[in-house]
Protein backbone atom coordinates (compact mmCIF):
# COMPACT_ATOMS: atom_id res chain seq x y z
CA UNK A 1 0.00 0.00 0.00
CA UNK A 2 1.25 3.37 -1.34
CA UNK A 3 1.87 6.02 1.95
CA UNK A 4 2.96 9.72 1.79
CA UNK A 5 3.28 11.52 5.09
CA UNK A 6 0.90 14.42 3.42
CA UNK A 7 -1.70 13.74 0.77
CA UNK A 8 -3.24 16.87 -0.39
CA UNK A 9 -7.06 16.53 -1.89
CA UNK A 10 -7.73 19.11 -4.65
CA UNK A 11 -5.61 20.61 -7.17
CA UNK A 12 -7.40 24.57 -6.50
CA UNK A 13 -5.32 27.42 -5.17
CA UNK A 14 -5.90 26.69 -1.78
CA UNK A 15 -4.76 22.92 -2.80
CA UNK A 16 -1.52 23.72 -5.05
CA UNK A 17 -0.27 26.48 -2.70
CA UNK A 18 -0.36 23.85 -0.11
CA UNK A 19 1.65 21.63 -1.98
CA UNK A 20 4.01 24.41 -2.37
CA UNK A 21 4.67 25.46 1.04
CA UNK A 22 4.72 21.65 2.05
CA UNK A 23 7.38 20.98 -1.32
CA UNK A 24 9.61 23.79 0.18
CA UNK A 25 9.53 21.79 3.98
CA UNK A 26 10.87 18.59 1.94
CA UNK A 27 7.59 16.96 2.12
CA UNK A 28 7.00 15.44 -0.83
CA UNK A 29 3.51 16.05 -0.47
CA UNK A 30 0.75 13.91 -2.61
CA UNK A 31 -1.76 15.68 -4.43
CA UNK A 32 -5.13 14.73 -5.31
CA UNK A 33 -6.44 16.34 -8.53
CA UNK A 34 -9.87 15.04 -8.44
CA UNK A 35 -12.61 15.64 -11.09
CA UNK A 36 -12.03 19.07 -11.88
CA UNK A 37 -7.69 19.33 -11.76
CA UNK A 38 -7.20 23.29 -11.14
CA UNK A 39 -10.53 23.73 -9.35
CA UNK A 40 -13.12 26.03 -10.71
CA UNK A 41 -10.74 28.79 -11.53
CA UNK A 42 -10.11 26.74 -14.96
CA UNK A 43 -13.49 27.88 -16.20
CA UNK A 44 -12.77 31.18 -15.45
CA UNK A 45 -11.50 32.81 -18.82
CA UNK A 46 -9.65 36.33 -17.04
CA UNK A 47 -8.91 36.71 -13.37
CA UNK A 48 -8.07 40.41 -12.48
CA UNK A 49 -7.76 40.26 -9.62
CA UNK A 50 -4.64 37.86 -8.06
CA UNK A 51 -1.74 39.87 -7.50
CA UNK A 52 1.44 39.81 -9.69
CA UNK A 53 -1.01 39.94 -13.00
CA UNK A 54 -1.04 43.74 -13.49
CA UNK A 55 -2.31 42.61 -17.39
CA UNK A 56 -4.79 39.80 -15.64
CA UNK A 57 -4.01 36.42 -16.70
CA UNK A 58 -6.37 33.70 -17.69
CA UNK A 59 -7.72 31.12 -14.42
CA UNK A 60 -6.14 28.09 -16.54
CA UNK A 61 -2.96 29.53 -17.55
CA UNK A 62 -2.77 30.51 -13.95
CA UNK A 63 -3.56 26.85 -12.17
CA UNK A 64 -0.74 25.60 -14.77
CA UNK A 65 1.83 28.07 -13.10
CA UNK A 66 1.01 26.87 -10.17
CA UNK A 67 1.09 23.29 -10.95
CA UNK A 68 4.35 23.77 -12.22
CA UNK A 69 5.61 25.84 -9.16
CA UNK A 70 4.33 22.69 -6.98
CA UNK A 71 6.20 20.62 -9.22
CA UNK A 72 9.50 22.14 -9.12
CA UNK A 73 9.62 21.79 -5.02
CA UNK A 74 8.69 17.88 -5.49
CA UNK A 75 5.18 17.72 -5.29
CA UNK A 76 3.58 14.60 -6.56
CA UNK A 77 0.12 14.84 -8.51
CA UNK A 78 -1.62 12.28 -9.21
CA UNK A 79 -5.27 12.32 -11.14
CA UNK A 80 -7.55 10.40 -9.38
CA UNK A 81 -10.96 10.74 -6.98
CA UNK A 82 -11.46 9.61 -3.43
CA UNK A 83 -14.28 8.42 -2.70
CA UNK A 84 -14.20 7.52 1.43
CA UNK A 85 -11.39 8.27 3.97
CA UNK A 86 -11.01 6.12 7.03
CA UNK A 87 -10.03 8.83 9.86
CA UNK A 88 -10.73 6.73 13.28
CA UNK A 89 -7.14 5.81 13.07
CA UNK A 90 -3.72 7.33 12.09
CA UNK A 91 -2.37 6.81 9.67
CA UNK A 92 -5.61 7.33 7.64
CA UNK A 93 -6.59 5.78 4.81
CA UNK A 94 -7.95 7.04 1.59
CA UNK A 95 -9.86 5.00 -1.49
CA UNK A 96 -9.51 6.07 -4.69
CA UNK A 97 -11.75 5.62 -7.41
CA UNK A 98 -9.70 3.08 -9.48
CA UNK A 99 -9.83 0.91 -6.55
CA UNK A 100 -6.40 2.33 -4.91
CA UNK A 101 -5.90 2.60 -1.22
CA UNK A 102 -3.32 5.46 -0.29
CA UNK A 103 -2.43 5.62 3.50
CA UNK A 104 -0.86 9.02 5.08
CA UNK A 105 0.54 10.49 8.20
CA UNK A 106 -1.60 13.88 7.61
CA UNK A 107 -4.45 14.87 4.38
CA UNK A 108 -5.37 18.55 3.75
CA UNK A 109 -8.89 18.74 2.43
CA UNK A 110 -9.12 21.58 -0.36
CA UNK A 111 -12.09 19.86 -2.29
CA UNK A 112 -13.72 23.49 -2.95
CA UNK A 113 -17.90 24.26 -3.38
CA UNK A 114 -19.51 23.36 -6.59
CA UNK A 115 -21.69 26.77 -7.26
CA UNK A 116 -25.14 25.42 -8.37
CA UNK A 117 -26.44 25.67 -11.47
CA UNK A 118 -30.11 25.71 -13.43
CA UNK A 119 -29.57 22.79 -15.26
CA UNK A 120 -30.83 24.50 -18.13
CA UNK A 121 -29.97 24.35 -21.86
CA UNK A 122 -27.38 27.06 -22.71
CA UNK A 123 -26.00 27.61 -19.49
CA UNK A 124 -22.70 25.19 -19.05
CA UNK A 125 -21.49 26.19 -22.59
CA UNK A 126 -21.64 29.89 -21.67
CA UNK A 127 -19.93 29.90 -18.92
CA UNK A 128 -17.15 32.56 -18.93
CA UNK A 129 -18.84 33.68 -22.20
CA UNK A 130 -21.70 36.22 -20.17
CA UNK A 131 -22.57 33.49 -17.55
CA UNK A 132 -20.61 33.50 -14.21
CA UNK A 133 -21.30 32.29 -10.58
CA UNK A 134 -18.96 35.16 -9.81
CA UNK A 135 -19.74 38.83 -9.04
CA UNK A 136 -16.87 39.77 -7.03
CA UNK A 137 -14.84 38.23 -10.21
CA UNK A 138 -16.38 38.72 -13.32
CA UNK A 139 -18.12 42.28 -11.92
CA UNK A 140 -15.58 44.61 -13.73
CA UNK A 141 -16.26 43.30 -17.19
CA UNK A 142 -19.59 44.26 -17.56
CA UNK A 143 -19.68 48.02 -17.36
CA UNK A 144 -22.57 49.69 -18.35
CA UNK A 145 -24.21 46.12 -19.40
CA UNK A 146 -26.97 45.10 -18.91
CA UNK A 147 -27.33 42.08 -16.22
CA UNK A 148 -29.44 38.88 -14.74
CA UNK A 149 -29.21 37.56 -11.14
CA UNK A 150 -30.54 34.60 -11.01
CA UNK A 151 -31.54 33.91 -7.08
CA UNK A 152 -33.87 35.32 -4.39
CA UNK A 153 -32.01 34.73 -1.25
CA UNK A 154 -29.03 37.63 0.40
CA UNK A 155 -26.62 35.86 -1.79
CA UNK A 156 -28.24 37.16 -4.71
CA UNK A 157 -29.68 40.60 -3.05
CA UNK A 158 -25.72 40.94 -2.45
CA UNK A 159 -24.47 40.48 -5.71
CA UNK A 160 -27.53 42.56 -7.25
CA UNK A 161 -26.33 45.53 -5.14
CA UNK A 162 -22.40 45.08 -5.87
CA UNK A 163 -22.91 44.39 -9.97
CA UNK A 164 -25.02 47.84 -9.62
CA UNK A 165 -21.60 49.47 -9.41
CA UNK A 166 -20.61 47.97 -12.79
CA UNK A 167 -23.67 47.48 -15.02
CA UNK A 168 -26.04 50.12 -16.05
CA UNK A 169 -29.15 47.69 -15.33
CA UNK A 170 -29.34 44.81 -12.97
CA UNK A 171 -32.36 42.73 -12.73
CA UNK A 172 -33.18 40.09 -10.43
CA UNK A 173 -35.05 36.99 -11.44
CA UNK A 174 -36.51 34.76 -9.35
CA UNK A 175 -38.97 32.03 -9.90
CA UNK A 176 -41.21 32.31 -7.00
CA UNK A 177 -43.02 35.61 -6.29
CA UNK A 178 -41.65 35.86 -2.66
CA UNK A 179 -37.88 36.62 -1.95
CA UNK A 180 -36.54 33.93 0.58
CA UNK A 181 -33.30 37.26 1.49
CA UNK A 182 -33.65 38.94 5.11
CA UNK A 183 -35.93 41.92 5.36
CA UNK A 184 -32.68 44.52 5.35
CA UNK A 185 -31.17 42.68 2.26
CA UNK A 186 -34.53 43.17 0.21
CA UNK A 187 -35.17 46.41 1.44
CA UNK A 188 -31.62 47.59 0.10
CA UNK A 189 -31.76 46.47 -2.96
CA UNK A 190 -35.54 47.71 -3.55
CA UNK A 191 -34.40 51.23 -2.88
CA UNK A 192 -31.10 51.01 -5.52
CA UNK A 193 -32.67 52.32 -8.83
CA UNK A 194 -30.72 50.08 -11.28
CA UNK A 195 -31.82 47.01 -9.84
CA UNK A 196 -35.18 46.20 -11.33
CA UNK A 197 -37.32 43.03 -10.96
CA UNK A 198 -38.90 39.54 -12.86
CA UNK A 199 -40.14 38.05 -10.04
CA UNK A 200 -42.37 34.38 -10.18
CA UNK A 201 -40.35 33.58 -13.46
CA UNK A 202 -38.61 30.18 -14.20
CA UNK A 203 -35.34 30.54 -16.52
CA UNK A 204 -35.70 28.14 -19.38
CA UNK A 205 -32.93 28.56 -21.03
CA UNK A 206 -29.61 30.86 -21.82
CA UNK A 207 -29.52 32.44 -24.61
CA UNK A 208 -26.33 33.76 -26.80
CA UNK A 209 -25.22 33.90 -29.89
CA UNK A 210 -21.11 33.53 -31.12
CA UNK A 211 -19.91 36.51 -29.13
CA UNK A 212 -21.89 35.29 -26.03
CA UNK A 213 -25.04 35.80 -24.20
CA UNK A 214 -27.63 37.88 -25.07
CA UNK A 215 -30.64 37.11 -23.13
CA UNK A 216 -32.63 34.49 -20.63
CA UNK A 217 -35.71 33.14 -21.47
CA UNK A 218 -38.32 32.61 -18.86
CA UNK A 219 -41.88 31.26 -17.68
CA UNK A 220 -43.94 33.87 -16.42
CA UNK A 221 -45.22 31.25 -13.59
CA UNK A 222 -48.80 33.29 -13.49
CA UNK A 223 -49.59 33.32 -17.45
CA UNK A 224 -47.70 30.53 -18.73
CA UNK A 225 -46.41 32.57 -21.28
CA UNK A 226 -42.31 32.57 -22.38
CA UNK A 227 -40.55 35.94 -22.69
CA UNK A 228 -36.42 36.58 -23.51
CA UNK A 229 -35.36 39.10 -21.16
CA UNK A 230 -32.33 40.79 -23.01
CA UNK A 231 -28.86 40.83 -20.96
CA UNK A 232 -24.97 41.00 -21.70
CA UNK A 233 -24.28 38.49 -18.51
CA UNK A 234 -26.21 36.32 -16.53
CA UNK A 235 -25.14 35.85 -12.69
CA UNK A 236 -26.08 32.69 -10.81
CA UNK A 237 -26.54 33.35 -7.56
CA UNK A 238 -28.51 30.28 -6.24
CA UNK A 239 -26.10 28.95 -3.67
CA UNK A 240 -23.04 26.27 -3.78
CA UNK A 241 -22.74 23.26 -2.63
CA UNK A 242 -19.00 22.06 -0.83
CA UNK A 243 -17.86 18.63 -2.04
CA UNK A 244 -17.86 17.18 0.66
CA UNK A 245 -19.77 14.11 0.02
CA UNK A 246 -16.91 11.51 -0.06
CA UNK A 247 -16.34 12.60 3.68
CA UNK A 248 -19.90 10.87 4.93
CA UNK A 249 -20.14 12.61 7.57
CA UNK A 250 -16.81 11.99 9.43
CA UNK A 251 -16.01 15.77 9.98
CA UNK A 252 -17.98 18.29 11.59
CA UNK A 253 -19.37 20.75 9.09
CA UNK A 254 -21.71 23.89 9.25
CA UNK A 255 -25.58 23.37 8.54
CA UNK A 256 -24.88 24.35 4.51
CA UNK A 257 -22.47 21.45 4.56
CA UNK A 258 -18.88 22.98 4.58
CA UNK A 259 -16.06 21.52 6.77
CA UNK A 260 -15.29 23.44 10.13
CA UNK A 261 -12.22 24.54 11.67
CA UNK A 262 -11.13 25.83 14.50
CA UNK A 263 -10.75 29.40 15.00
CA UNK A 264 -7.42 31.28 13.10
CA UNK A 265 -6.44 27.70 11.89
CA UNK A 266 -6.69 25.24 9.45
CA UNK A 267 -7.21 22.52 11.59
CA UNK A 268 -10.54 19.77 11.57
CA UNK A 269 -12.06 17.88 14.42
CA UNK A 270 -9.41 15.12 13.60
CA UNK A 271 -5.93 16.09 14.46
CA UNK A 272 -3.94 15.64 11.27
CA UNK A 273 -6.57 16.40 9.24
CA UNK A 274 -6.82 19.48 7.55
CA UNK A 275 -8.80 22.01 5.88
CA UNK A 276 -8.31 24.76 3.40
CA UNK A 277 -10.08 27.03 0.18
CA UNK A 278 -13.48 27.25 -0.56
CA UNK A 279 -14.48 23.33 0.95
CA UNK A 280 -14.80 25.76 4.74
CA UNK A 281 -15.05 29.31 3.38
CA UNK A 282 -18.65 30.41 2.61
CA UNK A 283 -18.37 33.54 2.87
CA UNK A 284 -15.28 35.24 0.36
CA UNK A 285 -14.81 32.04 -1.99
CA UNK A 286 -11.76 34.02 -3.45
CA UNK A 287 -8.85 32.12 -5.89
CA UNK A 288 -6.43 34.65 -3.08
CA UNK A 289 -8.42 33.60 -0.19
CA UNK A 290 -8.16 29.74 -1.35
CA UNK A 291 -4.35 30.62 -1.68
CA UNK A 292 -3.91 32.08 1.72
CA UNK A 293 -5.90 29.52 3.49
CA UNK A 294 -4.13 26.46 1.38
CA UNK A 295 -0.64 28.55 3.10
CA UNK A 296 -1.75 28.32 6.38
CA UNK A 297 -2.82 24.46 6.02
CA UNK A 298 0.72 23.42 5.12
CA UNK A 299 2.10 25.05 8.01
CA UNK A 300 0.26 23.83 10.28
CA UNK A 301 0.66 20.48 8.48
CA UNK A 302 3.96 20.78 8.77
CA UNK A 303 4.09 21.80 12.36
CA UNK A 304 2.07 18.53 13.36
CA UNK A 305 4.07 16.31 11.68
CA UNK A 306 7.11 17.77 13.09
CA UNK A 307 5.74 17.82 17.08
CA UNK A 308 4.50 14.41 16.28
CA UNK A 309 7.60 13.05 15.26
CA UNK A 310 6.58 11.67 12.16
Amino acid sequence: MEHHRAVIIGTGPAGLTAAIYLGRANMTPLVIEGIQPGGQLTTTTEVDNFPGFPDGISGPELMDNMRKQAFRFGATLRAGRVTKVDLSKRPFTLYLEEGDMITADSIIISTGATAKKLGIPGELENIGKGVSVCATCDGFFFRNKKIIVVGGGDTAMEEAQFLTRFASEVRVVHRRNELKASKIMQDNARGNQKVTWSLNRTPLEVVADTNGVTGLKVRNNETGEEELIQADGIFLAIGHEPNTGFLEGKLPTDELGYLQVQPGTSQTGIPGVFACGDVQDRIYRQAITSAGSGCMAALDCERFLSESHE
